[in-house]
């Protein structure tokens, strides 16, 4: 959902207000209204990235699809380019998968180093599936372990983008607006030297 940047920082400074420790960031005269929106404006994209990563799945969006092209190996397993914009994945699945993969591993996680074994039973297969994300030549790439054969095609493919702020507002998952909206404040807080450990904690009590 596409959420109005100024609607956002009217629910921020409600957050802040609301709080004994920071209500001198919104009536000192010291800290002038724009700058305190700028502030908070800056804050908006870090926030939303950081609660959306660590969001359970169920609280996310629909996201956006990817993987029209597949690229099979040896083994058959395969990889696809990741958009420019990827930030976080929230399914991928082959027709082939008894389940779907709703995390990624890192190429530094001892598991995708068993991938590569001559062993096929420590890969991923079709019954327990593993997706890596990896840095090749052509950039940042989704691996898939494994298929039963190269025929298989992709059945679901969904990643979560990295917000921006565009014409005046940002996409936010809805679900995650309220923890959003705590974690900026904090974030603004910190800004002003100003504890924020409490809004920290509220936000992270709402995506649990």
């Amino acid at each position: 959902m596409i959420y109005n940047i100024c609607d956002i920082k009217k629910s921020i400074r409600i957050a802040i207000d609301q709080n004994n420790s920071s209500t001198q960031l919104i009536v000192t005269d010291d800290i002038d209204t724009l700058t305190l929106d700028e502030i908070i404006e800056n804050k908006i994209e870090d926030a939303v990235r950081i609660v959306e990563m660590s969001a359970p799945i169920y609280m996310l969006n629909s996201g956006n699809n990817f993987a029209d092209a597949i690229y099979w190996e040896d083994g058959y397993w395969g990889w696809t380019i990741l958009p420019d914009d990827f930030m976080r994945l929230i399914v991928f699945k082959m027709n082939d998968w008894t389940r779907a993969v709703y995390s990624a591993i890192p190429e530094n996680n001892p598991q995708y180093e068993l991938q590569s074994s001559r062993w096929q039973g420590l890969r991923g297969t079709p019954q327990k599936p593993v997706c890596a994300i990896v840095v090749r030549a052509e950039g940042k790439v989704l691996e898939f372990y494994s298929c039963k054969t190269e025929n298989a095609n992709v059945k679901q493919a969904v990643y979560l983008p990295i917000p921006k702020l565009k014409d005046g507002g940002i996409e936010i998952c809805e679900r995650c607006y309220r923890a959003i909206v705590y974690y900026a404040a904090g974030l603004v807080q910190q800004e002003f030297g100003i504890d924020a450990t409490s809004f920290f904690e509220i936000s992270k009590s709402l995506i649990i």
